[in-house]
């Protein structure tokens, strides 16, 4: 298998949030809500997602570098974003390196009709547990980024399965928990998760899925 990486971490580390108040805000109307992926889960209130997910200039740069520092991205080379949101990292891949072929898909017609203008074209709706209308090894680099933790247990595999397939490189960053607190917090926080795994149980099922790329997972501390 691949390696533990520290991409996205510093990132999240740097937002404040408030567990208790989340669980007790009629957690299972935002939940539903939150799970249509629409206006109200990307820039509604902050009780039903992100609260206004908004473009901010170089606030994915580290991530973007590391990922071109980290897997030899140059000119030519062909990623994919699986799961892109608004597609905000591939735009800050494409402004680093703009000799780059990019790909996205997400399950969320809004977040791709309010995705950076210049990458709508490279962009397209799908699910990350459907197969992929890609070809064996077709990308360079396959990314995934807070969005397999939303798959229950036999579309993780069948994910997995194809990120695997489309790329000889692959990074996936979710939601984990490493004690009792971290755990508590996560369920409090979560609006659209579906897999609630400690960091060896998702190890076991990336072994055992057949994943070998690199992996990340953050924490609510």
């Amino acid at each position: 298998m691949g390696q533990l990486r520290n991409f996205v971490t510093p990132l999240h580390k740097a937002t404040q949030r408030e567990y208790l108040a989340r669980m007790v805000d009629d957690k299972v109307h935002c939940m539903q809500v939150a799970k249509k992926y629409g206006a109200e889960y990307w820039d509604g209130d902050r009780r039903y997602g992100y609260g206004g997910y908004r473009y901010i200039p170089g606030w994915w740069k580290p991530v973007a570098e590391a990922l071109i520092r980290t897997y030899g991205l140059a000119p030519g080379s062909k990623v994919l974003d699986v799961g892109c949101g608004k597609g905000y990292l591939l735009y800050e891949l494409l402004q680093l390196q703009p000799g780059l072929i990019i790909c996205g898909f997400d399950n969320s017609e809004y977040a791709l009709e309010n995705a950076k203008e210049e990458i709508r074209p490279f962009l397209f709706r799908h699910q990350a547990q459907t197969p992929y209308p890609f070809g064996d090894k077709e990308f360079d680099l396959v990314i995934s980024l807070g969005t397999l933790h939303n798959l229950r247990l036999f579309e993780l595999k069948s994910a997995l399965g194809e990120i695997e397939r489309v790329g000889p490189q692959g990074y996936v960053m979710l939601e984990s928990y490493r004690n009792e607190r971290e755990m508590f917090n996560l369920q409090c926080w979560a609006l659209t998760a579906e897999s609630f795994f400690d960091v060896s149980e998702w190890i076991w099922l990336y072994r055992n899925f057949g994943y070998r790329g690199d992996y990340e997972f953050i924490f609510f501390e």
